[in-house]
């Protein structure tokens, strides 16, 4: 069923997974859940030896395991979850991998933006019904967070803080009533939440002053801050697990030199110590550098070593994908950049040699070509 979709949803993908815990899961359950809270847990962060189990299961989210456990501790009361964090910290993963786990569907999803209206989390209508039989239950589109209100499970809400005050102020009652009225109905005009309903929104703490969440919405909502990942064995386990799965989606058989992975997680440790001793956005790539960057900075020289090259991943190519990749404002970027090669590659390649040398060249060419 996966290689019909260009990117499985948590729960088709992790199906048999799933239909295991559930089959083993004797721990309690809060409402409507799938599983218990350990067993959500054990689903989102892997197994452990001591846990006991017959098969390994595999870690999905990595980071720290408190913020998991306050999350499912949240979900299982009657407030919201709000994950919030720089950009590429993996907080959509993790409400992916919670609603997954607890009620098997995370597709119940609205995306916030400018253009996110008040019927996006409430309903709209069918205007052609509407007009051929009037307005009924029938006629009534039910936005996804209706839909999980009615079944029962996690509705999710991506970028909360990209929507307008009139969309946040809606979903304050969704949290505080749980039910939607209906005013245009006469009978059957109230949609209540059944049990084990309740909302995962994720916000960018770089949208801060786009639209501020009101005092009354924070109320709603349990903060969980996801922050960056900075401990570079971590690091790296994030971009090997998602690059791993990038290259099976793919269909490509090519392996990651460790050397040029360490030389990836040391550039973007470089350019985030530059940025955090920058006095002003002008001396700051535009980029976050976040994570889930290098695992497009990676996909991006896999490919095109594929495609073009020859099936190897060289130092050449990544350095041509991460200057590629990071150069979105010119001059600024490409300055900012060229800096780096010059003041912090070339030293590293004459003292540490191995594949910086190849990384330097490759990183040179690229900015000449872009500027």
């Amino acid at each position: 069923m996966t290689n019909d979709m260009l990117r499985a949803p948590a729960e088709v993908k992790y199906a048999e997974e799933l239909d295991w815990l559930e089959s083993i899961d004797d721990g309690p359950k809060p409402f409507s859940w799938r599983l218990s809270p350990k067993m959500v847990r054990l689903f989102v962060l892997g197994s452990e030896r001591a846990d006991g189990l017959d098969r390994e299961v595999s870690q999905k989210w990595f980071g720290d395991r408190s913020f998991v456990e306050r999350s499912i501790v949240t979900l299982a009361s009657d407030r919201g979850l709000l994950l919030i964090g720089d950009p590429g910290t993996g907080k959509s993963w993790l409400a992916e991998l919670l609603a997954a786990a607890i009620s098997r569907n995370s597709t119940l999803v609205v995306q916030g933006t400018a253009g996110t209206t008040e019927d996006h989390i409430k309903y709209s209508w069918n205007v052609s019904m509407v007009i051929a039989k009037g307005q009924s239950r029938a006629s009534m589109i039910p936005s996804p967070i209706m839909t999980a209100m009615e079944r029962g499970v996690i509705g999710r809400f991506e970028e909360l803080t990209r929507s307008t005050s009139d969309v946040q102020d809606a979903l304050i009652s969704i949290l505080s009533e749980k039910y939607i009225s209906i005013p245009e109905l006469d009978e059957d005009n109230i949609v209540f939440a059944q049990p084990g309903f309740s909302i995962i929104a994720t916000a960018n703490s770089r949208d801060r002053g786009v639209n501020d969440l009101s005092s009354a919405l924070k109320r709603r909502f349990n903060f969980v801050r996801i922050p960056v990942v900075t401990n570079k064995k971590s690091e790296a386990e994030i971009v090997r697990f998602r690059t791993t799965e990038l290259l099976h989606r793919h269909r490509i058989e090519l392996d990651v030199p460790p050397n040029l992975l360490d030389i990836l997680l040391q550039s973007f440790a470089d350019l985030r110590a530059a940025a955090d001793s920058a006095t002003s956005d002008d001396e700051k790539l535009e980029s976050a550098l976040s994570t889930a960057e290098q695992i497009g900075v990676l996909e991006d020289a896999i490919l095109h070593s594929t495609f073009f090259g020859d099936r190897e991943l060289r130092a050449e190519t990544l350095a041509g994908s991460l200057v590629g990749s990071l150069a979105r404002r010119s001059p600024e970027d490409l300055a900012i950049l060229n800096k780096y090669w010059h003041g912090v590659v070339e030293p590293r390649s004459k003292q540490d040699g191995g594949e910086w040398p190849a990384f330097l060249e490759g990183g040179r060419q690229a900015i000449a070509t872009l500027s």
